[in-house]
């Protein structure tokens, strides 16, 4: 069982929203923060059917049985909307602190529920990260994702085919503008191929059949379901022509690798290098919203084609990712030149390297694992 660094912080005195894709592991974090809170389980059909046709049963329940200085759980909340505004009651006339938790809120905002108007703080729950696995396997977290399951598993594969199975099944699928289930598979490996990369609505379209706009809608879909999310160009005072739309990743490397049938990933080839970047976007991401600094994070593109693959906060700290032993001149040509044109704090390249370094006026070549050791510790952006 693996200790989380997301222990939901204000959960004492504040109401909260925990999202996060499925098999995260945020029911297990929950039996392991609130292992007597009141639970109330909306994956279990009978406990469906009771509140959703009855939401006041929520209200009476709680004003008979008070949950004393406890937490309330709901658990899948976004399927029954309407109970958030017996919640909000609770919240405000009887001061009932809840966790509520789910896959994603795009049901709530598209059924038009209750939100809390800010009542509720928002926490989100990212697959695995170095810092919560002993003895982390680079490798293995590349070839089989860091979703609790899928890490531990010897045989993943079946495991991860399952897993997006159920996501177009029960996640996408559900969304009104795509019963076209078939479409949105093939958008799903168009998709891939923009893992990592600018997205170009007009070629994915082409690849699935469908028009630009439904994959824009498709994209914002993955997005608002939590399977993945839009990277933003850094275009703060540019004096170079810079690339403006967004890169795409899907929330774990793992099932980026399954829609993009990379097969077995190994050192020096090409797919470990996409594998590994991402990776490092995944630890950057959780990171930020963990820390509970919330930093930005951008890549740079100019028209010239200098590239540096992330941004953080606001030029502070830029971040070259190589999967190369031994970095020389010709992979630093983009974070010179974000360096001449910014003066960012940190200039970084995380590599394969075996020990940090320092070249040309302060960049840093660090090793992936001091990387992330220091990121963790707070000593890469604060």
């Amino acid at each position: 069982m693996y200790k989380r660094i997301q222990n939901l912080p204000y959960h004492s005195t504040e109401s909260c929203f925990l999202w996060g894709p499925r098999q995260t592991g945020k029911t297990t974090l929950l039996d392991q923060l609130f292992p007597d809170a009141p639970r109330y389980d909306l994956l279990l059909s009978r406990e469906f059917e009771r509140l959703n046709s009855h939401p006041e049963f929520l209200r009476d329940e709680l004003l008979t049985t008070p949950p004393a200085n406890r937490p309330v759980i709901i658990d899948e909340v976004q399927k029954v909307p309407a109970l958030l505004d017996e919640i909000q009651w609770l919240m405000v006339n009887r001061k009932t602190r809840f966790i509520l938790c789910g896959s994603s809120a795009r049901k709530l905002k598209r059924d038009g529920g209750n939100l809390l108007g800010g009542r509720a703080l928002r926490h989100e729950l990212f697959p695995l990260v170095f810092k919560e696995i002993p003895d982390f396997d680079l490798i293995r977290a590349l070839n089989h994702g860091l979703l609790p399951r899928h890490y531990t598993s010897q045989h993943p594969k079946p495991l991860i085919h399952a897993y997006v199975g159920d996501y177009l099944k029960e996640e996408i699928a559900a969304e009104a503008i795509t019963r076209n289930v078939p479409a949105f598979g093939r958008f799903l490996e168009a998709a891939a191929f923009s893992n990592g990369e600018i997205v170009n609505y007009k070629n994915a379209a082409g690849d699935c059949g469908v028009s630009a706009p439904t994959v824009k809608e498709y994209f914002q879909i993955l997005e608002d379901t939590l399977f993945g999310r839009f990277l933003p160009s850094f275009r703060k005072r540019p004096k170079r022509r810079v690339i403006q739309a967004p890169k795409f990743y899907f929330f774990d490397v793992g099932v980026a690798n399954f829609l993009l049938k990379r097969g077995e990933i190994a050192r020096r080839s090409e797919a470990f290098g996409k594998a590994f970047e991402h990776f490092i976007f995944q630890e950057i991401s959780a990171h930020s919203h963990y820390g509970g600094l919330n930093y930005p994070i951008f890549y740079w593109r100019t028209a010239s084609q200098f590239e540096v693959d992330f941004i953080l906060g606001e030029g502070e700290v830029a971040v070259e990712v190589k999967s190369a032993e031994a970095v020389h001149g010709k992979h630093l040509a983009g974070i010179r030149a974000f360096r001449d044109e910014y003066s960012p704090k940190r200039s970084i390249v995380v590599s394969l390297e075996p020990r940090p370094r320092t070249v040309e006026n302060g960049l840093e070549i660090l090793p992936w694992r001091t990387f992330l050791e220091k990121l963790w510790a707070g000593e890469i952006i604060r």
